[in-house]
């Protein structure tokens, strides 16, 4: 078996080989962003890199047509890094998923290299649909983490922190219908599907008081009535409500509904509520994986934000945590120098091609990928973790 030293120093040197190439494809995405379950160019762009280096790349796996499952090596121990690449609508690739697959196409390169030396066998996952749809629930439900021992991924954020804070999400569709007339000639033959969401949205802001300090309701109307002279007779909208748990969201949920239910009650609408299947869990870190990584990225030279600082106030959401439950995973957070902006800003998507963003994909190619090798030869590491898989 290769020594801890050489594979790490075999590893780092297929990133650095790959640079350009890691660079381009995370620019390329960039420059072409596409949303959850749209994303056929960025899932062909990484399935040709994998493939180029060596993987073998199948996609379209799972009856998801924009996933892709990469693999090398024959170990005991199953590693699997997750490659996102969907955009956000208007504001394009502001959560930097550009880096977050370029990344992980780095990592599989440099496990790759070194899988059979070290007893790895890497699976790089293309996930689609992390801001909406959950790829990685469906992929999780259909066998795409079948005898994964551990997951990986970073993530580009305003600071370096070696797990992401996360709450559990629903997302939630609300539709009005009511009955359309004249708004001056005869409004009394109306019935307003616009004021069914006033009155909603107004019950909501009041039920803000009386949250939890980890719940978050928020959401967008999608469609609101056609012209000013016409009463709206149909309305629809998008919503999250987040809590800490699971369990904690499955208590706020319904009281969310009650608030739409009152502008359907309050106005004559027929509401139609169409809840999450599938809502985001809370995570749970693998604080020993988490430990390697961060040691790994300190010798890499990343500063760790201090911890009860403004990062620990930052709380998100991901798809990644429902893995989370299921097997041992990490989700760091790389500094991509974005500060004073943030995730989903405009100002942050310009920030996720700049030379910190691209240091971010090659340092986290790296500690990603050292971190499984650690992982995979301490033996009382591995086993950890495929006995936690196991027994899941």
């Amino acid at each position: 078996m290769m020594a801890a030293m050489d594979a790490r120093e075999a590893a780092r040197a297929a990133v650095e080989e790959a640079q350009d190439r890691l660079l381009s494809l995370s620019h390329r995405i960039h420059a072409h962003p596409e949303l959850g379950f749209e994303e056929v160019r960025a899932c062909e762009w990484v399935a040709s890199e994998l493939d180029a280096a060596g993987l073998a790349v199948r996609t379209g796996v799972h009856d998801l047509p924009t996933a892709l499952v990469a693999e090398a090596g024959d170990g005991p121990l199953t590693i699997a890094v997750c490659a996102e690449y969907d955009a956000l609508p208007e504001v394009g690739h502001a959560c930097g998923h550009n880096v977050i697959a370029a990344a992980a196409v780095g990592a599989g390169i440099a496990l790759a290299r070194v899988a059979d030396d070290v007893g790895i066998r890497v699976r790089v996952i293309g996930t689609p649909a992390e801001e909406g749809g959950g790829g990685k629930i469906l992929l999780l439900e259909r066998g795409a983490f079948d005898g994964v021992h551990a997951a990986m991924m970073v993530h580009p954020f305003p600071y370096e922190r070696d797990h992401m804070a996360c709450l559990a999400v629903s997302h939630l569709e609300v539709e009005y219908h009511g009955r359309a007339a004249h708004a001056s000639v005869h409004p009394e033959d109306g019935v307003n599907a616009a004021d069914a969401l006033t009155v909603a949205q107004v019950a909501i802001g009041l039920l803000r008081q009386h949250l939890r300090a980890n719940d978050r309701v928020h959401g967008i109307v999608t469609q609101g009535g056609g012209a000013p002279n016409v009463v709206p007779a149909h309305t629809e909208g998008r919503w999250y409500a987040r809590s800490a748990t699971l369990a904690e969201l499955a208590e706020l949920e319904p009281r969310v509904q009650a608030c739409f239910e009152a502008g359907a009650l309050a106005t004559g609408c027929r509401l139609t509520f169409r809840p999450d299947p599938r809502p985001y869990s809370e995570f749970r870190v693998d604080h020993g994986l988490a430990a390697l990584y961060r040691r790994n990225a300190e010798l890499l030279g990343r500063r760790f934000a201090e911890p009860g600082g403004p990062a620990d106030r930052m709380l998100g959401s991901t798809d990644m945590a429902n893995v989370s439950l299921a097997l041992p995973t990490i989700h760091p957070m790389v500094d991509i120098d974005a500060l004073p902006y943030s995730n989903h800003q405009p100002e942050f998507a310009a920030c996720c091609i700049r030379p910190a963003a691209d240091r971010a994909v090659l340092d986290g190619a790296v500690a990603m990928a050292w971190t499984a090798i650690d992982a995979a030869l301490d033996g009382s590491a591995s086993a950890r973790l495929r006995g936690a898989t196991s027994n899941t």
